[in-house]
């Protein structure tokens, strides 16, 4: 997997570096003349000289996304400014499987990108393969030590050092879940312009809409009309989805420990919300085992009304085939909030800043300081731009202090985003990335967040502050195959039954005594000593963020 290089190839490659960081490449060549001759670098500067091609360091990078050849524009531009050629593996089957079999080897690539939501990245800390990173960013990463921000805290191992940088770090801004609504319904019933300021609606506001639009229309070409219907394979969206309207979060914080959601008074009354709905018929009949398919075709009918979960695309896809591009057949995402609830402290938005990988250098690593410019670099505001727009002045240009794409590269996203990708170089290698927007205001993303349709920008505004970090309370169970691990997965399917059980009951009169069976049996099951672990995980947590801060 290494390559051999020779001492002249290093100390090239090194001098290349210094000089990319301060943008005089002749600087380079000027002292590499001046060491062969043992002349001042500006005594040798003004003599002519024949330059020798400085050989790049090549480094092996697992990439478990993208297996393509480090050669497209983006790809030479980051050689040409960092001296660093990137040799890509890739797995041809499952890549934890991969990451685990180079960990056992010891046959390890020189920088790994690694799920972080996986196991397999703590077992490659555990297992003393990746290096820890606190130095090296003291010493030579000033972009990422600025930009990651309190991340690096919040990313440390138990022994308070960092051994990766994230990947799509940041708490992404863009809308998550929602309650998504037809336009042109809440236009025929009075709330067009609500709708368009993008406004919340109360839960009171919305069982009316749902109400009127059963009363107006009972059947739709002839076929049951159905005021709100939802896609049973997303089912944690849409639970979520009825749990973001009373500001409900992954546990009930309370008297200092965190405790399964159920215990949160909320809880009981967004099942009876949900029951009400089912039981008088403005759930979908269906709404628990509507796979996919028929989620995307009922939407898609005319028969429904709102639906919920994540920002709508089949079925508006659908509505603008039939419609026209401009049509207000559409359904657009909205707030919904519970009885005193106020609209920003709804959770429609669950985020980890910490983003989807953890891209670490392992001890198979003959160049850590090279390694670390090269993905300070990457991390940098301009490394940002040319790893997700390309090279500038292919497609993008600099206008009074912004970037603009060109028309062509617009279009040519616009045709085959993926062809696109592939020939400029651009969104190709995704390392280091960091959510949001730039110092100008425009997006890193320039593929998916610049040019937005109507409804997702309409988006941007109705689900504005509702995105909340989820970061603190991953991972906070018993650790995989202990009895406690078992006992937290027996608890969560009673929680699962007992939520079918309540949503589906005949009245809300029921639900109270279903509910108190149901905490009887997570008790009986140590549900108390479960939330012993999570709360003093939690506090583990805290107090390690707050140590690695003070650093």
């Amino acid at each position: 997997m290494k390559k051999r290089l020779i001492l002249a190839g290093v100390i090239a490659s090194v001098m290349l570096l210094s000089a990319c960081n301060t943008g005089n490449k002749n600087a380079v060549n000027s002292a590499f003349e001046a060491e062969k001759s043992n002349k001042p670098a500006n005594e040798a500067a003004s003599e002519p000289v024949k330059e020798t091609p400085k050989k790049p360091i090549t480094l092996t990078l697992f990439d478990k996304n993208v297996g393509d050849p480090f050669t497209n524009p983006v790809a030479k531009e980051i050689t040409e400014r960092t001296g660093v050629f990137i040799e890509i593996q890739q797995p041809t089957g499952n890549p934890d499987e991969k990451l685990n079999l180079m960990l056992v080897s010891g046959d390890l690539p020189d920088i790994a990108l690694i799920d972080r939501r996986e196991a397999t990245l703590n077992k490659y800390i555990a297992g003393g393969a990746l290096i820890p990173l606190n130095d090296l960013i003291d010493k030579y990463a000033p972009n990422i030590k600025k930009r990651y921000g309190d991340v690096l805290s919040k990313s440390v191992y138990e022994d308070g050092k960092n051994y990766y940088l994230n990947n799509w770090y940041g708490l992404d801004p863009d809308p998550n879940w929602a309650i998504n609504m037809r336009m042109d319904v809440l236009e025929e019933f009075g709330y067009g312009e609500r709708a368009k300021a993008g406004d919340s609606f109360t839960q009171d506001e919305f069982l009316d809409l749902l109400r009127k639009f059963k009363e107006k229309y009972p059947d739709v070409d002839g076929k049951p009309s159905i005021p709100m219907t939802v896609n049973a394979d997303q089912m944690p969206a849409i639970v979520g989805s009825f749990k973001a309207m009373y500001g409900m979060k992954t546990y009930y914080e309370h008297d200092g420990r965190l405790e399964f959601i159920v215990r949160d008074p909320r809880y009981l009354e967004m099942i009876k919300f949900i029951n009400q709905l089912y039981t008088e018929g403005l759930l979908d009949r269906e709404w628990g085992i509507n796979k996919a398919q028929n989620f995307e075709q009922k939407s898609a009918s005319g028969r429904v009304f709102a639906t919920g979960g994540g920002i709508m695309n089949e079925a508006n896809n659908a509505f603008r085939a039939q419609y026209g591009k401009d049509t207000n057949h559409l359904f657009y995402a909205f707030k919904v909030t519970a009885p005193g609830v106020d609209p920003t402290k709804t959770t429609y938005g669950p985020r980890s800043s910490l983003g989807w990988d953890g891209v670490g250098i392992t001890v198979a690593n003959k160049h850590p300081e090279e390694t670390i410019k090269f993905l300070d670099f990457l991390a940098s505001e301009e490394g940002q731009y040319l790893l997700m727009w390309g090279k500038e002045g292919m497609n993008w240009k600099m206008e009074n202090g912004v970037h603009v794409p060109t028309q062509e590269a617009l279009d040519a996203i616009s045709k085959d985003w993926a062809e696109f990708s592939k020939t400029t170089g651009a969104r190709k290698w995704t390392w280091m990335i960091r959510n949001g927007l730039g110092e100008d205001g425009t997006p890193y993303d320039l593929m998916f967040r610049y040019n937005r349709d109507n409804v997702n920008q309409h988006a941007l505004k109705s689900m504005a502050g509702s995105a909340w970090d989820t970061a603190l309370y991953d991972d906070l169970g018993p650790k995989s195959g202990t009895p406690d691990a078992l006992s937290e997965q027996k608890i969560k399917d009673m929680m699962d039954s007992g939520f079918s059980a309540m949503a589906y009951a005949k009245s809300n009169d029921e639900i109270d005594g279903m509910y108190k069976k149901m905490i009887a049996e997570i008790d009986a099951n140590n549900a108390v000593k479960i939330e012993d672990i999570y709360s003093n995980n939690y506090k583990a947590r805290l107090e390690l963020y707050k140590a690695a801060e003070s650093k």
